[in-house]
């Protein structure tokens, strides 16, 4: 086993929970697919390894550096799936309908084809980032922080 001591954990650019540096910082951890705390270690199983949907799917156990755990609870990221997989695919669609509709003369059903056929497949390749922004999303809001223990009351 390797003794070097672990690099310390990337820092965040400016103190305090809500700043334009903090959600910057955990934006691109998040479109990296990166821890949310460290920004070390990936959240999912690199896609050059992953050999089943599941594996595509479901984020690994937690960050081995930091010790943050990714799914806390069982139906943690349903929000995720709804709030950012299925608006960013449906927003998507809506604009792309917009500038087809405004700017060519398909006919309604080859351009709905044209329009749904191609949404799962972009909402399962938008799943782990969909998943990594929720969870960018969550630490902003509710930063991890280690709990020490309180003193015992007189």
């Amino acid at each position: 086993m390797d003794d070097a001591p672990l690099p310390e954990p990337a820092a965040l650019p400016v103190r305090g929970p809500f700043t334009a540096g903090n959600a910057a910082a955990y934006l691109g951890r998040a479109l990296r697919l990166r821890c949310p705390v460290c920004g070390e270690h990936p959240i999912f199983l690199p896609w050059r390894r992953v050999r089943s949907l599941r594996e595509w799917l479901t984020p690994l156990e937690g960050c081995p550096r930091c010790r943050y755990r990714y799914d806390r609870e069982p139906g943690y990221f349903l929000l995720a799936t709804w709030a950012f997989n299925y608006a960013a695919v449906g927003g998507a669609a809506l604009v792309a309908w917009f500038l087809l509709a405004t700017f060519t003369s398909i006919p309604l059903l080859p351009m709905l084809l044209l329009l749904l056929i191609p949404m799962p497949v972009a909402s399962l390749l938008f799943v782990r980032h969909a998943k990594s922004l929720w969870l960018g999303f969550d630490h902003f809001l509710d930063p991890f922080r280690k709990r020490t223990p309180r003193a015992p009351r007189p």
